[in-house]
């Protein structure tokens, strides 16, 4: 490249640098002089950096756009003044220098008008960063080439101007100057333009040597000034209003955005009404939840979809609802039924007034949300809260408020009203041999004979599990045992469960009001007290309510509570009645039997406190005492006499059980065969998990299982192949009546032969007489146990009793009849 072009070039790149820096230097002084970023951060310091610089990228994009939309306005006015200069000073000023002012001045225009065009093509998308950037600098470039072309024209054209010319220039330039609020949106390019304008009017002014153009040139810069702090303050006010413009805009997005997800994701749907009360801008939510298309719903009265096809009957709700609508009145989660052909419906809205601008009401928006659903379940909830779920009968809590209402209606002398508490006898029995669905479908079924009987004044309730209660408005007792022998002969017909018959009974205790109690809480407790007075009566019949039977409750309280200090201060004791062999007399073992000396009471049979302890949890208590103490006192005897403990059935069934027997065992050293549980058939009755664990653990310790009371209760020849037992012990009631005509000794045959079959033991409990004994021996029953030999004696005594029993025995039965009867001994397991 020869010397010259390098040198151009280098002047070209000079210069461009040295447009740039002023370009920038313009930039900063309008920054300086108009608005900073921090600006914004303060008027919203809750917005996020990246949306800040989002907010100027566009805010400058918009002040940008408003110079440009002006830009091509100006470049025709700026014409048109050269023109008009051309004009003016042709003969005053050289025709070179207009020429070339009005081509730098044409060309420049046109130059602006075509990047005005192309900048607003450009930005009617979404501009980048560096194309706003590069906006900015060419609308700068051009405004002050404009500017700088225009600062020319008074230092040409004032000196050699006579006054009138000078009036024309000063004219011109104030005017020119003025034209910086066109440009006024971007302080930096306002300033690019204007500032050589002022410079080079001012300097022409200022010297000239003329004494009122010095004054003029004054006055110029004070003019200036002032359109200089005016185009500031516009540009200020632009950017605020773009600004507020972009922040509008992007806030009507977002609320669009979130009302659209909100829609799409939750079950509430946006309404919007005119003030006539009509659909305005229908979503296609709305459209969807009301089943209709959006045309149709355009400009419906929300009257017309509130109201039933079938007459235009409304639902609860809606005429409320339609009177805040017609008063502007603003309401919230207001219910309103919707009646159906395909049923009922509810829907929930809210809603408030939009008001226009002289105040008057111009519709209503809202949300509404289809609570069909909800309602149905609070239904649902509240007929369970009030009714018995298996059943449909009302349920303890409905029983309640309407024995408190009851009640208070006697007490104010409105008649009287029974109370037929009723329990079924024998449910326990089908429930645990066919299963608890069998049990169930029982319950059902009794429930459904018992539903007749309900009528206005008499309500029937299950009060829980196999217990109902009747309330039965009446003038007195006969009425109410009328009602409770047909509900009897009612329940206690056989029933028929799938394949399957059962037969069980119903006992019925019955209080009064107002003779017997004034509260639900009483009556409920004495028609308790009577169904308990039924039930010892034999079940199956009903019993009314006695003042007695209040004193039997106090004493069982009282009884329970001396049961209570019992436990504290170990006021029970042992005693062992022995358990004799029929081949020799030898004493084999000896049963423990509680026994309790109350320091107030004195002694108290074991049929009078044991069902309360059973019934209060207190006899696992008792039976882990008997346990241990037994076992201790068995240690001491001779290592082939076994001990037999009584087990509780609830005892049983414990989980602690099996660890009280361990717990026992190890403390008194005793071996675990010589121990013997003995246990009710009830216990097979209860075949859970814990029960069969239980039956099984025992044995496989080698303890030994006696099943007590065997032919009595609810006995069962499957429980003897079907469990492991050792030994069963005939009932004495059987024994008592060995001699009678009667069928105890055929019975007692059968159980001898059935447990010789299976190798299982026998004793027989109760035996009184030598007879009775000559009779069990001579069928080969293994052992006895009875006052014949001796009645329980203190743990004292044993030794005596180990030594003596057996010379009782030979006495009782000499050599003789022990030869001529040779029975056939069992051995058992």
């Amino acid at each position: 490249m020869s010397e010259p072009r390098r040198s151009a070039a280098s002047n070209r790149r000079v210069g461009a640098a040295a447009l740039r820096l002023l370009l920038g230097a313009a930039e900063r002084l309008g920054a300086v002089c108009g608005f900073r970023r921090h600006e914004v951060s303060a008027e919203a310091s809750s917005t996020s950096p990246a949306t800040l610089d989002r907010y100027m990228l566009e805010t400058r994009s918009g002040m940008l756009v408003e110079t440009l939309r002006l830009a091509k306005f100006s470049a025709i006015t700026h014409g048109a003044v050269a023109l008009t200069v051309v004009g003016l000073f042709w003969n005053a000023a050289s025709p070179t220098y207009l020429v070339a002012l009005l081509l730098v001045i044409g060309t420049t225009s046109i130059g602006a008008v075509v990047a005005a065009w192309r900048y607003q093509g450009l930005f009617a998308g979404t501009p980048t960063e560096a194309q706003i950037e590069r906006g900015y600098r060419v609308a700068g470039a051009i405004a002050l080439a404009i500017g700088s072309s225009w600062s020319t024209m008074p230092m040409v054209l004032f000196p050699p101007s006579d006054a009138d010319h000078r009036m024309i220039v000063v004219a011109i330039a104030a005017g020119l100057i003025s034209d910086a609020y066109v440009l006024g949106p971007i302080l930096s390019v306002a300033l690019l333009f204007a500032a050589p304008v002022v410079l080079g009017s001012f300097i022409a002014l200022a010297t000239s040597g003329d004494g009122v153009a010095a004054s003029i040139a004054v006055l110029l810069a004070i003019y200036a000034t002032f359109v200089l702090f005016s185009v500031r303050s516009m540009s200020l006010l632009s950017f605020q209003r773009i600004l507020d413009r972009v922040r509008v805009s992007d806030q009507n997005q977002t609320i669009g955005l979130l009302l659209r997800e909100f829609e799409a994701s939750t079950s509430d749907w946006l309404w919007e009404t005119d003030r006539e009360g009509c659909f305005d801008h229908v979503s296609r939510r709305v459209a969807q939840v009301v089943g209709r298309p959006v045309e149709q719903l355009q400009g419906l009265p929300f009257a017309e979809l509130l109201a039933c096809g079938d007459g235009g009957r409304f639902g609860a709700g809606a005429v409320e609802m339609l009177g805040f609508l017609r008063e502007g009145i603003a309401f919230q989660d207001l219910v309103v039924e919707l009646p159906r052909a395909e049923g009922t419906r509810w829907w929930q809205l809210s809603g408030k007034p939009v008001l226009d601008r002289t105040g008057r009401l111009a519709g209503f928006r809202g949300v509404g949300s289809d609570v069909t659903a909800s309602r149905i379940s609070e239904a649902r909830i509240a007929f369970l809260a009030s009714y018995d779920s298996l059943t449909g009968l009302a349920n303890r809590a409905l029983f309640q408020d309407l024995a408190s209402a009851e009640c208070d209606r006697a007490a104010e002398g409105g008649g009287a009203c029974a109370l037929l508490y009723l329990d079924l006898d024998g449910f326990k029995v089908v429930n645990d041999s066919f299963g608890h669905g069998a049990g169930d479908q029982l319950l059902r079924s009794v429930a459904q004979r018992l539903q007749p009987f309900a009528s206005e004044g008499t309500w029937i309730f299950r009060l829980g599990g196999d217990e109902f209660a009747v309330l039965h408005r009446c003038r007195g007792a006969a009425e109410a045992t009328l009602l409770a022998g047909a509900i009897i002969a009612a329940v206690s017909a056989p029933y028929r469960i799938d394949a399957l018959a059962a037969e069980i009974g119903v006992s019925i205790g019955i209080a009064l009001t107002p003779t017997d109690a004034l509260d639900p809480g009483s009556l409920l407790l004495k028609a308790d007290l009577a169904l308990y007075r039924a039930k010892a009566r034999g079940k199956g019949t009903f019993h009314l309510f006695e003042r007695d039977l209040e004193v039997s409750q106090r004493t069982r309280r009282e009884l329970e509570a001396d049961l209570k200090l019992a436990l504290q201060r170990r006021e029970f004791e042992l005693h062992y009645q022995p358990l004799t062999a029929l081949r020799d007399g030898r004493v084999v073992g000896f049963e423990a039997l509680l026994r309790w000396r109350s320091p107030t009471r004195g002694f108290v049979p074991p049929a009078e406190f044991i069902p309360v302890a059973e019934a209060t949890g207190m006899i696992v208590a008792i039976g882990r005492y008997a346990l241990q103490t037994a076992c201790r006192e068995a240690a001491r005897w001779p290592a082939e006499t076994r001990i037999a403990v009584n087990i509780s059935p609830i005892q049983f069934r414990t989980s602690e059980f099996l660890r009280d027997i361990a717990a026992a065992l190890e403390a008194s050293g005793l071996e675990p065969g010589r121990l013997e549980i003995e246990i009710t058939e009830s216990v097979f009755l209860d075949k859970t998990a814990i029960t069969m664990a239980n039956l099984h653990e025992l044995r496989s310790r080698g303890i030994r299982i006696a099943l007590d009371d065997f032919g009595t209760g609810y006995s069962s020849l499957s429980y003897l192949a079907k469990f492991p037992v050792d030994k069963i012990k005939i009932d004495r009631s059987f024994v008592r009546d060995i001699d009678d005509e009667g069928g105890n000794l055929a019975v007692i045959e059968a159980i001898l032969a059935i447990a010789q079959k299976l190798s299982i033991a026998v004793t027989a409990e109760g035996v009184e007489t030598a007879e009775q004994a000559q009779v069990l021996r001579a069928r080969a029953c293994n052992d006895i146990q009875g006052f014949l030999i001796s009645p329980a004696r203190p743990a004292s005594e044993i030794p005596d009793l180990i030594a003596r029993v057996p010379k009782d025995f030979h006495r009782l039965f000499p050599s003789s009849v022990r030869t001529e009867i040779q029975p056939r001994l069992v051995v058992g397991r």
